[in-house]
């Protein structure tokens, strides 16, 4: 028997922006294998030689799909792409489009984003701040609406430690309203040269810019069926579709990869720190459920601003960066990469000035070593220009390392107790029963093979553990050498003084 999220969700006609993002296609993968959805609109940007409907075609090859075309190999042919840009006005959708969409579409989940932290201020406001406003206009020629729900994130409100579901609009030096025309009126060049004068206390044009668009969604669109979705920093899947499913090289995940392949071994990380992650399975089956939860909700214009639902560890279940970095060791062991370039390891400081001279020792020189052994070889050097890249990372995420936030998830704990027992099983996002360590053992196999693409075979783990046994030599030798070489400085100096 369906239950009351999939009879909601039954023949609706749902309209995603970021569908082909890493949260988006697990939102699409679970409407279609979970729901009798209708149709799903998905906004694509056009790529030059590129048809949109290609974009959807190779979904068919990508593993997050593989579990749902067993069971139904024409589920893809509900997904419709809608060739459309965040960066352009109106946002880039044709007449027609547009025609198609208000028309038919009763579920919005806009989560087209630029994650990037270091994007250029006028970049992150077109496409963070100023899509939602057109997106949240768009909504607002839709007949048929009923829920809209957008994707903001847990950090939009990061200059404060302590964030409740509510907005903030107190910490914003102008108000969305402002800022767009503001930028409307001036060159790209002068609004980034405004970026410290606007972005005041937010470490970064990201996290600024959800922000500018969380006041859009307050001011602009109230009077819609409309909530938000707040998910901490989203990592690899935990049950659905796929265990350890990831496809991209972010923030923690990035951190875990560089430990994994030897390369990453020093970082500015405070290990008592909380760490916010949630699983990408848990955020799409909570968007869902938002959706539903809005759809329920009877809209009384001016009484109470839209809901907002965060998702992030629970206080009785929270974890560390230490612990975080414990299961990424762990994976020495478990399922090492079989390509490697040194024994996987990490030190984390949080004295931000030794940092560049650890990372010299750390990185840097041993980099120098290994292209000069590639350069010799007739092969191009490349570790230098990566660990440039991998400073300059450490540095943006520095911030999200060394502190800890808490997350009040009042109204996301609420919508789950109202939700059925079925629902809670099929939508499930309790965070507070989630086993850090059972997690982190499948979304290291994960990180294996879908990040490092070793097959996830007895053979290929156990080349990993050959390789690892030998790399672990190799590093003690190095370690038991430098003990050496110090003891053979003091002793040379002590002797020197004595004479």
């Amino acid at each position: 028997m369906d239950s009351d999220i999939q009879k909601y969700l039954a023949n609706k006609t749902v309209f995603l922006t970021g569908g082909t993002g890493f949260l988006g296609k697990v939102v699409v993968e679970k409407l279609l294998r979970s729901t009798e959805v209708k149709r799903v609109y998905i906004l694509i940007r056009p790529k030059r030689g590129v048809e949109i409907k290609e974009r959807i075609i190779v979904w068919s090859q990508d593993p997050v799909f593989e579990p749902l075309l067993k069971t139904r190999p024409e589920a893809l042919q509900r997904v419709c792409p809608i060739a459309g840009d965040c960066l352009e006005p109106d946002l880039g959708i044709s007449d027609t489009d547009r025609s198609l969409l208000s028309a038919e579409v009763q579920i919005v989940i806009h989560g087209a984003a630029t994650v990037r932290f270091n994007e250029p201020l006028h970049v992150a406001l077109a496409i963070n701040t100023r899509a939602t406003r057109l997106m949240v206009q768009l909504a607002k020629q839709m007949l048929q609406l009923e829920a809209f729900v957008h994707v903001s994130t847990a950090f939009s409100n990061c200059v404060i430690h302590h964030i409740e579901e509510k907005f903030y609009p107190e910490h914003l030096t102008c108000n969305s309203e402002k800022v767009l025309e503001m930028c409307d009126q001036l060159s790209e060049e002068l609004t980034n040269s405004m970026t410290p004068a606007l972005i005041g206390s937010y470490p970064n044009t990201y996290t600024y810019t959800k922000a500018l668009a969380e006041d859009v969604i307050l001011r602009e669109g109230s009077d819609l069926p409309i909530s938000i979705f707040r998910p901490a920093v989203i990592i690899a899947s935990h049950k659905e579709p796929i265990s350890g499913w990831i496809d991209n090289l972010y923030g923690p995940i990035a951190i875990l990869f560089g430990v994994a392949r030897g390369v990453l071994r020093i970082a500015t990380i405070d290990v008592k720190a909380q760490a916010s992650l949630v699983p990408v399975d848990y955020c799409a089956n909570l968007a869902l459920a938002c959706a539903w939860r809005t759809a329920q909700t009877e809209q009384q214009e001016g009484v109470a601003p839209p809901a907002i639902y965060q998702l992030a560890p629970t206080a009785r279940n929270c974890l560390t960066h230490g612990e975080f970095k414990d299961y990424a060791l762990d994976g020495r062991q478990q399922c090492p990469l079989t390509k490697m370039i040194w024994y996987p390891f990490l030190h984390c400081i949080t004295t931000l000035w030794l940092f560049p001279l650890a990372a010299f020792f750390y990185h840097t020189l041993p980099a120098y070593v290994f292209d000069l052994a590639l350069w010799l070889s007739g092969r191009k050097p490349r570790l230098v220009k990566v660990y440039r890249k991998i400073h300059k990372t450490l540095g943006i995420l520095g911030p999200f390392s060394r502190q800890s936030w808490y997350f009040d998830m009042r109204q996301t704990n609420q919508l789950r107790e109202i939700m059925s027992e079925q629902d809670r099983s099929l939508y499930d996002f309790d965070m507070a029963s989630l086993n850090w360590k059972k997690y982190f053992e499948k979304a290291l196999l994960g990180i294996r093979m879908y990040l490092g693409k070793d097959p996830p075979t007895t053979e290929s783990i156990e080349q990993g553990l050959r390789v690892i046994k030998r790399l672990k030599m190799y590093h003690h030798l190095l370690q038991l050498s430098l003990v050496c070489l110090a003891a053979f400085i003091l002793y040379s100096l002590i002797k020197h003084l004595a004479v």
